[in-house]
């Protein structure tokens, strides 16, 4: 493959807003993922999926909170690991599925990511996880758990965590070795399972990576051509909920940086995505891309050829370092059509 796309699938598109999260649920939502990705497959990249994770931990939790009577309860860190076996055999099948036998290999790895014990978030836990609490519950919990929990969006108390940043990958050089044999990889699932490092040593710590911010790390660290965030709408939007909403199409990293100290983009929503797409593109990445499933592979293979020219409704967010000029009339007329561009050296 001449080109390698990190792309970032969300866990609340495995299981859709309003849906109870069964096995068939899910291995429907994962068919319609695999087939872009087999899709960018066919148009000649290799591929690197991180998938998220947040409803099937939280489901995870409310079973052990049910059955912590009869069997043990678990760390969360392991409730991490399990789903992202979970997932990863889903994606898989699916993946087998799609692609008819034409990807060399699909490898799902469990993968761990180094967090720093002194980073902030362990002080100010802020990641709801688990099931809603009455207030009295929650308290006795916190109490009897040493658990940090707070109201979330009005329907009750839950569990909070730190989600810090995350550093190293420990399985870094063997995704590397497989994406270089041309095996379609699923790592860092859910940002990865956290672990702090004492001495030689790797300890599980309970806490949330996000794996959007994991995904941008794993793909500077592969050097990776294009990072791509998958999310449930098309384009990301200037002055959302307003009635001067707006969609961003080609966009350099300055300008969307701009627009992000603006508080354009709330952490509960874009700011994850936004924060990762400046991130990867400021440490040499080629183009990060913001869009839904449906035009994923558009927005990679299309040339760039800038925000204020390019108005291509197959397209997503794409946010790249610096703005691209668009064809003169010489141009233009050499190739025989206007939108016959020198791309930002991401299409294969």
């Amino acid at each position: 493959m001449s080109k390698t796309a990190v792309v970032a699938l969300g866990g609340n598109a495995i299981i859709r807003s309003g849906q109870r999260g069964t096995f068939v649920e899910q291995a429907a939502n994962v068919r319609a993922m695999a087939a872009a990705v087999c899709r960018l497959r066919d148009a000649g990249w290799g591929v690197v999926i991180v998938h998220g994770n947040g409803p099937q931990v939280g489901n995870l939790a409310i079973q052990q909170e049910e059955g912590a009577s009869r069997v043990p309860e678990l760390p969360l860190f392991v409730l991490n690991a399990m789903t992202e076996g979970q997932l990863g055999c889903l994606l898989t099948l699916a993946l087998h599925e799609a692609g008819a036998g034409r990807p060399p290999g699909v490898v799902s790895l469990v993968t761990h990511v180094v967090v720093d014990r002194a980073d902030p978030a362990f002080a100010h836990p802020t990641k709801p996880i688990g099931p809603f609490l009455d207030p009295d519950v929650a308290r006795e919990l916190a109490g009897q758990r040493g658990w940090t929990v707070g109201e979330d969006a009005g329907r009750g108390f839950r569990r909070l965590v730190a989600s810090p940043e995350p550093g190293r990958i420990v399985e870094l050089e063997a995704i590397r070795s497989l994406v270089d044999q041309g095996m379609l990889v699923i790592a860092a699932g859910g940002g990865g399972i956290p672990v702090i490092e004492d001495g030689p040593a790797l300890c599980g710590v309970d806490a949330v990576i996000d794996k959007d911010l994991a995904a941008q790390r794993l793909a500077t660290a592969l050097g990776a051509d294009a990072l791509v965030l998958v999310t449930d709408v098309p384009r990301v939007l200037l002055d959302y909920g307003t009635p001067q909403a707006r969609a961003i199409a080609d966009i350099t990293v300055d300008e969307v940086q701009a627009h992000a100290d603006d508080s354009q983009f709330p952490e509960g929503s874009m700011g994850p995505k936004i924060r990762s797409a400046i991130r990867f593109v400021r440490s040499g990445g080629a183009m990060s891309v913001v869009t839904d499933t449906e035009h994923a592979v558009s927005s990679l293979t299309a040339p760039v050829v800038g925000a204020r020219e390019h108005r291509d409704a197959d397209l997503g967010t794409r946010v790249v370092a610096a703005p691209v000029a668009p064809p003169s009339a010489d141009t233009a007329a050499s190739t025989g059509s206007a939108t016959a561009v020198t791309s930002a050296g991401v299409a294969p």
